[in-house]
């Protein structure tokens, strides 16, 4: 499924004021519970809740050329991730000026640390073995 984007500046403003966040090394995440997820898991196809992602990277990371391959980084990095995660979120990830020349398994490794201590890794099940008949 793509990704629905957050496009609103709002909404990057509240995720930055109110939400909670995790800066690391190469990238910052803000987490903000999104109160627009009821309508959207009504027009969702699937009739699921959804995050929203908004990707921020500014000019400090570089050119045109290393902001966008900073983007197409962090999106390979969260594309694993997001069926681990819980739903019904703004998600906004800021690139951090370490970001360039890394590549998006450091970048996931980070990711995965910062859904972590946000809380929005959601927790699996046990593994059970299905009884044989015995």
């Amino acid at each position: 499924m793509k990704n629905i984007p957050i496009k609103e500046n709002h909404l990057y403003q509240k995720a930055y004021r109110n939400g909670k966040r995790f800066v690391g090394k190469y990238v910052a995440v803000y987490v903000l519970r999104d109160l627009a997820a009821a309508r959207l898991k009504k027009e969702n196809p699937q009739k699921r809740y959804v995050n929203r992602l908004g990707l921020s990277v500014s000019k400090k990371i570089g050119g045109a050329v290393l902001r966008n391959r900073a983007k197409r980084v962090i999106r390979a990095a969260y594309d694993p991730l997001r069926p681990q995660l819980k739903t019904g979120f703004l998600l906004v990830i800021s690139a951090r000026a370490a970001i360039n020349g890394r590549k998006s398994t450091d970048v996931g490794a980070e990711l995965e640390t910062a859904f972590f201590k946000l809380g929005l890794i959601r927790e699996t099940a046990p593994f059970s073995v299905p009884d044989e008949g015995k």
